[in-house]
Parts: C-alpha cells; sequence; structure tokens
C-alpha cells in the first residue's frame, strides 16, 4: 500500500497507492513543505501566544506535528502546545517509530516512539494526542477551541469529505475567533467551501508556491486577501464543495 520516496530536500515521505498520491510534494521536499505551507505562517501569526491549541488534518506520517515541535525547539520559542490529530490508518501511525525521519527530527525519537506505541506524548510544553477515527466524527465529538489548524488532508479529489462546506463549517465552529487555518490548496471549489463556511480567504507565498490561509476574521498580517465574491463573478461556474 505505500512506497518510500525521497524528496528534493532530502527527507522521505510515503507514497499512498490507495490514494494514488504522495504524503507529500517530491518537489518541494516533506520537511520544507511542512515548516513553510503549515507550521512558520501559523506560529508566525501567533507569536505573540503563550499556549496553543493545534488540530493536525490528518496525522499521516506526523510531519506538521513534529515539526511544529522542531520549530519550536530550534528557535527556542516558550509556546506551549496542545495538539489534537485524527487519523484512520493505525497500521500506519503504528509503523512509524521504524520510519527514516530527517536529520531535523533526530531529538524527537522518543515522541515520535510514544506516539506510535501509545498514541499520546506529553512533557511540560508539548501535549499530543491521535484519535484512530474519522476525522469527521472526531471534529464533532471534540469539545475544544483550536488556534491553528493544518488542513492538509489528500487533495479533494480522492478525499472529497474532508474540503467540502459541511466539513468547514465544522472546522468554523471549533475555531477561535483568532484561528488561523493553513492549506496547500488553491483551489477555487476548495476556497469556496472555506468562504462558504464562513472563513475570510487570503493568498500567502511563502517561498515557491501559492497557498491558502483562512481565518474567521480579517487579518493584515499574512497573505493577500482574496474576494471571493467578485471570483464567483468573474467565474460563475465555480461551485463549492458539497457533501455527496
Amino acid at each position: 500500500m505505500y512506497k518510500t520516496i525521497s524528496t528534493n530536500d532530502g527527507s522521505n515521505t510515503l507514497y499512498s497507492s490507495q490514494y494514488n498520491q504522495h504524503y507529500h510534494n517530491i518537489n518541494d521536499g516533506a520537511i520544507f513543505e511542512t515548516l513553510t505551507k503549515h507550521v512558520i505562517p501559523a506560529i508566525t501569526f501567533h507569536k505573540n501566544r503563550h499556549e496553543l491549541n493545534i488540530l493536525d488534518i490528518c496525522y499521516g506520517l506526523g510531519y506538521n506535528t513534529l515539526g511544529t515541535l522542531y520549530y519550536l525547539k530550534t528557535n527556542n520559542l516558550k509556546i506551549k502546545v496542545n495538539i489534537y490529530s485524527p487519523e484512520l490508518n493505525k497500521k500506519l501511525v503504528k509503523s512509524l517509530k521504524d520510519f527514516d525521519y530527517p536529520k531535523e527530527f533526530s531529538n524527537l525519537k522518543h515522541i515520535i516512539k510514544c506516539i506510535s506505541e501509545d498514541l499520546y506524548y506529553k512533557d511540560e510544553q508539548i501535549e499530543i494526542k491521535v484519535f484512530f477515527k474519522d476525522a469527521r466524527v472526531l471534529l464533532k465529538d471534540l469539545n475544544i477551541k483550536f488556534d491553528v489548524i493544518y488542513q492538509d488532508a489528500f487533495s479533494s479529489e480522492v478525499n472529497n469529505e474532508l474540503w467540502t462546506k459541511e466539513y468547514f463549517s465544522l472546522l468554523y465552529n471549533l475555531c477561535n475567533d483568532d484561528s488561523i487555518i493553513t492549506t496547500y490548496s488553491v483551489a477555487t471549489p476548495v476556497r469556496l467551501s472555506m468562504y462558504e463556511a464562513g472563513f475570510y480567504i487570503y493568498e500567502y507565498i511563502p517561498y515557491k508556491r501559492k497557498q491558502t490561509l483562512a481565518f474567521k476574521k480579517q487579518q493584515n498580517l499574512l497573505g493577500k486577501y482574496v474576494d471571493m465574491e467578485l471570483k464567483k463573478t468573474r467565474n460563475p461556474s465555480a461551485k463549492a464543495l458539497y457533501d455527496r
């Protein structure tokens, strides 16, 4: 079901035959993509916070969660993080203690092992919980408000249920007023789904590629505001994604 692939920055990812997609953009690199598309914009936006609740959709190889810890430790940031992450593939998570992670994660091996074996890790700065549960079921069960959401599921072409207006409505209800959602997708239907759920949409170019950021309130720190009403006027055939 999986094949290990070396990406352009030297870090490894997997190819999923079930979804016919890689877990990361192999041309950008797994660790590069994690840091630039998710971790850095999220932490930059919340640079003055002392504690963050983070929702990592979905855990997969754990790069976004581990990349967050790496970035905090490397930059000596004293932000406490509570990370929650759904993941359907129990076998995959259980195997990650043996996965060949990049050197950047070498000081996180004890955390990788704990998550792989117990789905849980906690110390004075970090708490991580992984749930073997359908993401949408978990979202309905959670009674937590999030400051950061890493929207990093497989693409809408193969994983439609995690990109629809109804799905983003679930996220909206779990977001604090100053929450940030990071995602690699720049597809108009995805942005419309987020917009119709109530989010303000921004285009952000961290280094190589455009990406999307979403907020419950307008902000002027990251990205360029995208007027979705104007987009709809200019492209009337574009539609949001909805549950089938």
